[in-house]
This record gives structure tokens, C-alpha cells and sequence, in this order.
């Protein structure tokens, strides 16, 4: 890197203090988290193959055959096997690149000061931004499949048993009472159970963030302290943790989001890496500086492959709420 400065006319010292800033902002940005983007916190992480892998291929089997009474001397033994189906999701890379000019560099060096660091936080949040999103709802264009949109989850609208202002049925929570919200969120989780015969079981519940809220500071009913989120985690059998979300309310700018005709989305899911996986096979990473005209570009890079969910019934949709 020394050599690559010098030849475009940074004197020695402004040589050495550019790559000290350097190391320093590069271990800064490795730092930073920003803990609103939540899809890394929400579905757990897997960095398998690493950054050279093209795609991510996995196998699901299945058991099948029963056994019958059969007579001592039998030759037609019913058979068991095992049947198995490839899944491969494509890896691609995201990329975005900060950099200072000359002068921004001689004038820091001049003035003791550091470089600017919040160009090269602007380029991590770019990239986390990048993946949180692909992480809830894919990129249709590459083919890589996101959590919200995933085809293979089971999704159901809620009951219409709440009333609006003309009285007339309505899925919105807001039009319902503390029963018939509770209804809804035990309906999300439950029927993950019942219809997978008890082999799966969630532990998480999202909610887009105003239900959350209103769930979170209304009373169970008029006569109890409890609010219907406190109720609802002291007495369903499953969840565990209940989270507020962005993406899952209906923003028409965002492709994907929201449940269909435009309502806001629940899901229940069971949050374990048996069950679904955020590959990003190469996290973020910074190249060498490169001059282009009077500036150093410093390039920035990481790999993602989706949301792969190897057990699709781990989790529920229900929207309308």
C-alpha cells in the first residue's frame, strides 16, 4: 500500500500517517453494528464455504414405509427407505466502495486530525443495509430467496371477527378486543404444532411495529394490570420471545413487503440454525487503496446466498393484522 501512495506524490510522512488512519478506520468499521438492521440478530448466521463459493447446495430426506405382521416364512417384507430432494441457492457479491482525495489527507495529517471515519461507516451500513434486506425479502432479479417471500411457508389470513367504526367485519387489530388478538397470535404459533403433528415448535413471534406497541400497552382487559403481550408469553406453551419488526408492516416502496393487498404481516418461526440459515459465505471486507485521479477509492465487498430454510413448516405467516 506504502508503495501505491508514494507513487502518486504523498510525501513519506503523509505516507505513513494515511496508512495508520487506515488500520484504524478499517478496525473501527469492523466495530460498528447498527443494531436496527435485525435480520443478523433474527435468523441465525452461517458463514459455510466461504468467499469463494458460487452456490450453496443442501439435502432434504424423508422416511418412508410401514411395517405389517407377517408369517414366519414371509419373502414379501413391506420396504422402508429414504427419499431425498437438492436445493442450491446462487452466492453473489455486494460491493461499495469510500475514499479520500489528496488534499483531504494532507490537510488532516496537517492539522492532526483523523480521517474522516464516518465515510467508511456510510460504506459498512450500505452493505448491511444490502444484506438485511435480500435477508427478509430475497432478490428476485439473481434468484436469491429472502425469509418474508419464502413460497414454501404456510400462510392464512386472520379471523375477520374484529368490527370497524360502520361495524362491519374487520381483520385489523385495532377493531378487535384483547380475545380476538390473542386468538390471532395463538392461531400464528400453534397451527405451526398441529400441523406438523407436534414435530415442529416455534419459539419467536414478529410483529410489525406498531401492533407491538399496541399489544405491549394495552390491559388484557379492564379489570387486569397484564397487558396482552404480557398474557400472551405467560401462557402460550411455545413462544418464547416475541420481537417488533419494520419489515413486516406494508410499505408499497419496498417490493415484497407486507402480506397480500397490502396488510401487515405476522410470522411465527422457530429461530435455530437446524432450521434456517442467513448465508453470507464472505462478510464485510476492504481492499487495498486504489488511486483513481487525485483520490485513494478503497473497495468494499461481501457474499451473500439468501435465506435458506431447510424446514419451511418451522414456520407461519398471518396477515391482515
Amino acid at each position: 500500500m506504502a508503495d501505491i501512495i508514494q507513487a502518486n506524490r504523498l510525501d513519506s510522512d503523509e505516507t505513513a500517517f494515511f496508512a495508520r488512519q487506515l488500520e484504524f478506520i478499517k478496525a473501527q468499521t469492523y466495530d460498528k453494528r447498527y443494531p436496527e438492521l435485525l435480520a443478523r440478530t433474527l435468523i441465525p448466521v452461517s458463514n459455510e464455504g466461504g468467499p469463494g463459493v458460487e452456490s450453496i447446495t443442501y439435502y432434504q430426506y424423508d422416511m418412508f414405509g410401514a411395517a405389517k405382521i407377517v408369517a414366519s416364512y414371509a419373502n414379501d417384507l413391506p420396504r422402508a427407505d429414504v427419499r431425498g430432494k437438492k436445493f442450491t441457492a446462487s452466492v453473489h457479491s455486494l460491493g461499495d466502495s469510500y475514499g479520500y482525495n489528496i488534499q483531504e489527507i494532507r490537510g488532516a495529517r496537517f492539522a492532526g486530525i483523523p480521517l474522516e471515519q464516518r465515510k467508511a461507516n456510510a460504506a459498512v451500513r450500505a452493505i448491511e443495509q444490502g444484506i438485511n434486506t435480500i435477508a427478509w425479502f430475497g432478490e428476485a432479479d439473481h434468484n436469491i430467496p429472502g425469509f418474508l417471500n419464502n413460497p414454501n411457508v404456510p400462510m392464512s389470513a386472520v379471523a375477520n371477527t374484529g368490527k370497524d367504526v360502520k361495524g362491519n367485519p374487520s381483520t385489523l387489530w385495532v377493531n378487535k378486543s384483547p380475545n380476538q388478538i390473542l386468538y390471532d397470535m395463538n392461531e400464528c404459533a400453534n397451527s405451526i404444532v398441529s400441523i406438523t403433528k407436534k414435530v415442529e415448535r416455534p419459539n419467536t413471534l414478529l410483529l410489525p411495529v406498531a401492533q407491538y406497541l399496541y399489544i405491549a400497552s394495552t390491559p388484557r382487559s379492564d379489570l387486569s394490570d397484564t397487558t396482552i403481550l404480557d398474557f400472551f408469553l405467560q401462557n402460550n406453551p411455545y413462544i418464547k420471545d416475541v420481537v417488533d419488526l419494520n419489515e413486516l408492516a406494508y410499505d408499497p416502496s419496498i417490493p415484497g413487503s407486507g402480506g397480500p393487498g397490502g396488510t401487515d404481516l405476522m410470522v411465527a418461526y422457530n429461530r435455530d440454525p437446524d432450521k434456517l440459515e442467513l448465508r453470507i459465505p464472505q462478510d464485510f471486507e476492504q481492499f487495498p487503496p486504489e488511486q483513481k485521479g487525485l483520490e485513494f477509492e478503497i473497495a468494499c465487498h461481501a457474499r451473500i446466498g439468501g435465506v435458506v430454510m431447510m424446514y419451511p413448516l418451522s414456520a407461519s405467516f398471518a396477515y391482515g393484522i
